[in-house]
Order: C-alpha cells, then structure tokens, then sequence
C-alpha cells in the first residue's frame, strides 16, 4: 500500500484561494512535464459512473493548431498565446450499455468477470433507458461531459496545490472545434466530442481584486 503524505487542510483551503481564472499567462515560464504529467494523472484517476472514463485529454501544444483555435474560442483569447499547456477535454459519445467501448472497458480495464460484466451492462441499460439517454445522441453525449467536468475540476486543483495557475474555457464553437480535431485524428471517427477546454501556467500578474465568495450560510443547508 502506498504510503500518503499528509497535506493538512488549512494548504488546500490556502492553493484553492489563490486559485484564480487567470487570463493571461507569463509565457516564459514553462510546466515542467513531471508535472504536467501530474495533473493529467489527476484526470486520470477522476471518478465517473461506474467507471467508465468517458473523457480523453488533447493537450495542444503545436503553435498552429492554437492558432487554428483562437479563431473560434473568444473564451481562449490571450490564453492560447501564453499558456504554458493548453487541454482540451474530450467527452466519449459511444457510452451505450453495449457499445464495444463499454463491454471492452469493463473486461479488459476493469477485468470483470463475464457474468458480473453483464449484471452491470443490464443495470446501465435499465439506467440509460429510464432517462432517456438511448433516444437522444445529444443526452448521452451530456452524460459524458458532466463527467468531463469532474476529471476538469480535480486537474485544476491538482495544479493549485503545486502553485500552477489554470483557467476553465467553455466559450467556443463546439461544432467547429470538433471538425479541427476530426480533421487531426483525435476523434475516433465520431466517438468523441469536445467539452470543455483548460489553459495551465503560471499568471503574468496578481488579481487586480480579492476573490469574492458569498457566505457559506447562504450556500450550504442542513436538515
């Protein structure tokens, strides 16, 4: 059993709020790949339902492919010219019960028995089935990116605690950005769509203001 180096909490409360969403980056100043493997290895180990993965990481570093992006994600500006590693996060889209993924995934990865494999595979049909999910490409395409989210939100904490600044980036045309990536080959011929994307490096300058949170009493309710 590994053993665990104890981070108390008063170092995680302290990396979450100096996180900020940092708009442009000091683009001298690279992640080292130790530990840009350590924030992906983050991704990696996410939780998702019932273990699926249902995400890949495209982290683009080729200068024209940024380019290529800029034009179609505002939310990006600034930050694909500065950022030290630039991810995209893929959602899988082929996440039927008995899709060839799923089936695999669940023997080869999760190495589990046939009968418990099919067990599983009934119990998520009778899931995917209730909401809806095998009616509508667009639902079970969601399904996935809630997840994609998940793996998102532990990469950026991962890298807060190391002192890596990082900047969620939803605003951009998926529909374009898919295209450039189909075009690159990183889409399995339609088995992937994007999500969401992530800029990681190091801030050129300070907030210009504290972060603000509301009260914890206005957002949190006990019974």
């Amino acid at each position: 059993m590994a053993i665990m180096r104890e981070i108390s909490k008063e170092q995680v409360l302290a990396a979450m709020q100096n996180r900020h969403a940092t708009k442009v980056f000091d683009s001298a100043r690279l992640i080292s790949g130790l530990d840009a493997q350590y924030i992906l290895e983050a991704g990696r180990l996410s939780p998702s339902s019932l273990g699926l993965e249902p995400w890949k990481f495209v982290v683009v570093q080729n200068r024209q492919l940024r380019n290529k992006l800029k034009q179609l994600a505002p939310g990006a500006q600034g930050k694909l010219d500065t950022a030290s590693h630039f991810v995209i996060i893929l959602a899988r889209t082929n996440v039927q019960y008995n899709s060839p993924y799923v089936l695999d995934h669940m023997r080869q990865v999760q190495q589990m028995p046939e009968e418990v494999v099919q067990y599983i595979s009934g119990f998520l049909k009778e899931f995917q089935q209730v909401r809806g999910l095998l009616d509508d490409a667009r639902l079970l395409y969601e399904w996935s990116a809630k997840q994609a989210y998940i793996a998102l939100g532990n990469m950026m904490t991962a890298a807060a605690l190391i002192g890596i600044d990082s900047c969620p980036i939803e605003g951009f045309d998926n529909a374009e950005v898919d295209r450039i990536l189909a075009d690159e080959g990183l889409l399995e011929n339609g088995n992937f769509q994007s999500a969401v994307m992530m800029a990681l490096g190091y801030r050129q300058e300070e907030p210009k203001r504290s972060k603000t949170r509301s009260d914890i009493e206005k957002l949190v309710a006990w019974r």
